[in-house]
This record gives C-alpha cells, structure tokens and sequence, in this order.
C-alpha cells in the first residue's frame, strides 16, 4: 500500500498515529506530496479528485481518501476497537468530527495568510475562522473531558491530539491552554505517547 503524505498535514498525522498504534507502519510506502487550493504541486489528483491528503493507494490499486475513511481503514485492518461498538462509536466518530473541524478551521487560517496577497487578506474573516476553534475547544473542556480521560485509546482521543498539536504548531500565539486547565492537563500526557512523539512535523 502507498500513503501519499506531508510531514506537516495534521491530518496525515492522524493516519500516522494509528499505523504507529495498530502495528502496521511497516505495511504502508509514504509517498511525499503537497500542494495549495491554488497550485495543486504534487497532490495525488488520480486517487483523489478533490486532490488532498491523505490519500491511499491500496494493493490492487483502489484509491481510499479522507483522514477519516483512512483511519476506520486501517482500524479495520488491525481488528481494532478504536471506535467502541453500540452507542460509543457515534460519540467517538463526533468527536472525530470535532476535531476535524478544529483542523478544518485553523488550516483555513493559514492559507489566508499564506495564500493570499497581503493586500486581499480579510481579518475579520480569519477571527471567523478562530472562533470555530474557540467555540470547539470549549466545548471539549466542558463536555468531552470523560471521553478523552478514558482508559482505552480511541479515535476521538487521537484526533484531538492531533487537533491541538496542530494549533500548537501554527497558532502558537493563540494561547489556546489559557481557560481550559483539563484540556491543557490531558494534552500534556497525550503528547507523551511514542506515537505522538514519532510523528512531531518539522518546524517550518
């Protein structure tokens, strides 16, 4: 199988931690790729159409796409419970989602910046962006703290490490700890894991 990948894509990451967790690194090729919304570089086009990453070429070709898709995957795959069964697995897969869209919302933050011109960039439009995160990380420290203290690794807690992670890695001066003292404990310890600490993106 081929994993078309960036080092940076926090979403990459994701499918990183559960192949470093499942035991099924070595099963998968990385292949290095990148792009923009407005030059698509290197981006796999002929396994995904929307061309992002990741995107996953399986063994007899069929392309798999979405973070999500790839991770049920590979849970799949390894026979594993990171998604819980009955009840639990919709709590899981929405704080997936939740996650997600943190990801969604400070990536688009940083295509403002970089993407566009200085002289087109819309402020307001990026604190539009930021309150999403705001919002989503409130409710994570009000609401989600049992699910993510739990016992057993799942999904929501990878997703979220990776989330937070990211916001550290591109929004540092966002102070996202500040108010939310659960969070910002249970992130601390989560960060520890190896495979969080194997899959650090490069500064830059």
């Amino acid at each position: 199988m081929k994993l078309f990948s960036s080092p940076t894509s926090p979403y990459v990451r994701k499918v990183l931690v559960i192949l470093r967790e499942t035991g099924q690194l070595a099963d998968v090729e990385l292949a290095a790729a990148g792009g923009t919304p407005l030059n698509p570089g290197t981006m796999p086009r002929d396994l995904n159409p929307l061309g992002k990453i990741p995107a996953l070429a399986l063994d007899d070709g069929q392309p798999l796409y979405d973070s999500r898709v790839i991770c049920r995957f590979f849970n799949e795959r390894a026979n594993g419970d990171l998604y819980g069964s009955g009840d639990a697995t919709w709590q899981l897969q929405t704080l997936e989602a939740t996650a997600d869209g943190i990801l969604d919302a400070a990536i688009l933050m940083v295509y403002e910046a970089r993407v566009r011109p200085d002289d087109k960039q819309f402020a307001d439009w990026i604190e539009g962006q930021w309150r999403k995160v705001d919002t989503a990380l409130d409710a994570l420290e009000a609401s989600w703290m049992d699910t993510l203290n739990g016992d057993a690794l799942n999904i929501g807690q990878i997703a979220v490490g990776c989330a937070l992670a990211y916001i550290d890695f591109r929004h540092a001066d966002r102070n996202w700890r500040e108010g939310r003292p659960n969070l910002a404990a249970w992130e601390a310890e989560f960060a520890k894991r190896d495979s969080m600490l194997a899959t650090v993106p490069p500064a830059g």
